[in-house]
């Protein structure tokens, strides 16, 4: 089968990420309700239930018991403002109570995934801007968009032909193993056996990782603390009523993703259980599914993806080691998601990056 290595969730209210999949041509390579809706199920007590939030701005639906979180009243989301005013070195858990029905049973979940950090410990400021961006603007920007059938068909394969039709070289596998600097600009790439030169017009784009771009690039300051996600990809066909995505409360898995030929598991800040054994983490995460979806208890084929360094951790410590998309060197520039867009390293993230990026390399080639 071909799968991702996760679940990449992307929400409507990602204006850069749609945007982006508008030029390359793929605007329609996103599967999703039309309505906004979140599924939950706690595997504890047996409870589930569905938040719908109202389209527009103002939040009736907080006035509908059966569209809210249950167990919470309305007023429990004004919470919420404290964090849209919340210092830059601020952790969510000095910003908000963290306790209750509110935070166990929506807040804590979404902003776990987001930030791939224990929420608690998380940057306030960064889950601010994700809810100033989503969450405040009402459902029209809080659908759930999952790529399809996969990232790759989505997001990079369209890109690909893009730039073939636009005359553009791509050549894979080659890596760079030194930068050629003066006082002023990068002179050349040193890539396997030999030195590209670089002329007068050319611009750099370094997308690595932040310990790569630290080697590459001198004197760069770099997020050096990292989460990690694991995945897990179970070869079955979901329930015909599953939704197509489900959190989990009260177990290890966390989000639960059904696809026409498999279901998917994901569990963010998972350094608590990643270097468990392949088959181990495959048995517990499937025990969850098999009882959120009333499935056998019996294993399917499987596949397990660990990602021990998925994303720099969200704290307001690590926020300050990410890098500016400019350098010293005035024809390169950096981007990535771990770079300082004002956003958790999510999709929408990375493309703002890689968007930064390429309007300085554009103006610095025309000085």
């Amino acid at each position: 089968m071909t799968i991702d290595n996760g679940n990449h969730l992307v929400l409507s209210g990602n204006a850069s990420t749609m945007k982006y999949l508008k030029d390359i041509g793929a605007e329609h390579a996103l599967a999703g309700p039309d309505n906004a809706n979140a599924s939950f199920a706690d595997l504890n007590t047996g409870a589930r239930w569905t938040i719908e939030p109202s389209d527009g701005p103002i939040p009736f639906w907080l006035f509908q018991k059966g569209k809210r979180v249950p167990g919470t009243q309305p007023l429990d989301y004004i919470e919420l403002a404290r964090l849209l005013s919340a210092k830059p070195d601020r952790t969510l858990g000095e910003t908000l109570t963290c306790k209750g029905p509110l935070w166990d049973r929506l807040l804590e979940p979404f902003f776990l995934a987001a930030l791939n950090t224990k929420p608690e410990t998380g940057s306030a400021a960064l889950a601010a801007q994700l809810v100033r961006e989503t969450f405040a603007r009402g459902g029209r920007a809080f659908r759930p968009r999952i790529a399809h059938p996969t990232l790759a068909a989505a997001f990079i394969e369209p890109a690909l032909a893009y730039l073939a039709e636009h005359s553009a070289s791509v050549r894979l596998g080659e890596r760079v193993k030194r930068i050629v600097f003066d006082t002023h600009r990068a002179l050349a790439l040193e890539v396997a056996d030999r030195v590209v030169a670089l002329g007068e017009s050319d611009a750099v784009v370094i997308a690595t990782p932040p310990w790569a771009t630290a080697e590459l690039v001198p004197g760069t300051t770099v997020p050096d603390e990292f989460s990690a996600i694991v995945n897990a990809h179970f070869k079955i066909a979901p329930p015909k009523d599953a939704p197509g995505m489900l959190g989990l409360i009260g177990g290890t898995a966390e989000w639960v993703f059904a696809f026409p030929d498999r279901i998917s598991v994901t569990v963010s800040g998972a350094d608590a259980i990643v270097d468990k054994s392949r088959e181990e983490l495959a048995d517990l995460l499937w025990r969850d599914v098999a009882k959120a979806h009333a499935l056998p208890a019996a294993l399917p084929l499987w596949q397990i993806v660990k990602e021990k360094r998925a994303t720099f951790a969200a704290t307001p410590a690590q926020v300050k080691k990410r890098a500016r998309a400019e350098t010293n060197w005035r024809n390169l520039v950096l981007a990535g998601d771990w770079t300082d867009t004002g956003l958790p390293a999510t999709i929408e993230g990375a493309i703002r990056s890689g968007n930064r990026a390429a309007e300085l390399a554009l103006a610095r080639r025309a000085v």
